[in-house]
């Protein structure tokens, strides 16, 4: 990741968001690779019926960064507020998300392209706002959150869903180890503006935080295949020409290097054996094996922590 913050950089935004295709292949990736975590809007169900004080008598809710409108149609089927208005600043994921409710008549949904720093609702006229994996696409979240504040009606509720700063360390490393980008493990968080470790401090300023919750979502990537088609969607590497956005490129990279190192675990030991295609953990924990004698030797430079990759990790 060169220069700016991708997610905070204005000219990145068509690349990233102005195809709900690339979107769509992110989370069908991630979603196949899903191991543990409640699905998130089901998540922030919960969450209304917990803490908003009438959750069966909702008038508007407001869900920002809505995207392809998966999160808008589950607080319309699951909570029936008298209408849900979903946001987003991309017009190619707002335009997806009306095809999807076309196919669903009778819901009091729908969906505009906006800015959240200025929302186009007036003051207090909300009973719910959700902002869920978009906050850190400010680089001043606290308008935002002010914005949402400024939005709700007496005794409405917002639900604020971000990431780990770290969310891709082990992603990180893997990238490092094989060769896609050298300096993966130095780029800064895409999350940067806003995550677990602050939303609650960026939440306090304009809001009353009546819960925080922590809950961890794990992924395990079933082979190269299968993380190419998610690395292939990522911004924050600085990958060769050719790569980003090609998965089978990314997949075949990832395979050339495996092969060289275990040419050379063959050569330094043959009861290291091989590493199956498929364990990423193992590819890890072999990189560490062969460079740990030699780093700073002869010049070479390698950063990555040496230390035991748990089992099923990628």
């Amino acid at each position: 990741m060169s220069g700016t913050n991708p997610f905070l950089d204005p000219t990145r935004q068509a690349e990233l968001y102005g195809h709900a295709s690339r979107l769509a292949g992110r989370s069908d990736a991630l979603m196949r690779a899903k191991t543990a975590g409640r699905p998130v809007p089901e998540a922030f169900v919960g969450l209304v019926r917990a803490h908003h004080e009438r959750p069966d008598r909702l008038g508007l809710a407001l869900d920002l960064g809505c995207g392809r409108g998966t999160s808008s149609l589950t607080l319309a089927e699951e909570l029936r507020p008298r209408r849900v208005v979903g946001l987003d600043a991309a017009p190619a994921l707002v335009e997806q998300a009306r095809r999807r409710t076309r196919r669903l008549p009778g819901l009091p949904v729908s969906f505009h392209q906006g800015d959240f720093h200025r929302l186009p609702v007036t003051a207090g006229s909300c009973d719910v706002v959700v902002a869920a994996f978009c906050l850190y696409h400010s680089s001043n979240p606290q308008t935002v959150v002010a914005e949402i504040g400024r939005a709700l009606a007496p005794g409405g509720l917002a639900v604020l869903v971000t990431k780990g700063l770290d969310s891709y360390r082990e992603m990180d490393q893997l990238v490092a180890a094989a060769g896609l980008d050298p300096r993966a493990e130095q780029h800064e968080s895409l999350y940067i503006s806003a995550h677990s470790g602050n939303l609650a401090d960026l939440a306090t300023a304009s809001l009353d935080v009546l819960a925080v919750e922590h809950e961890e979502h794990s992924f395990t990537f079933d082979g190269h295949d299968h993380v190419a088609e998610y690395l292939a969607t990522n911004p924050k590497y600085d990958l060769a020409p050719g790569l980003y956005g090609n998965p089978s490129a990314l997949a075949a990279s990832i395979d050339s290097t495996l092969r060289a190192y275990n040419e050379a675990a063959e050569r330094h030991d043959p009861r290291l054996g091989t590493t199956d295609r498929e364990r990423l953990d193992d590819f890890l924990a072999l990189h560490a094996v062969l460079t740990a004698p030699y780093a700073g030797r002869n010049g070479y430079r390698d950063s990555w922590t040496v230390r035991p990759c748990p089992r099923g990790s990628a």
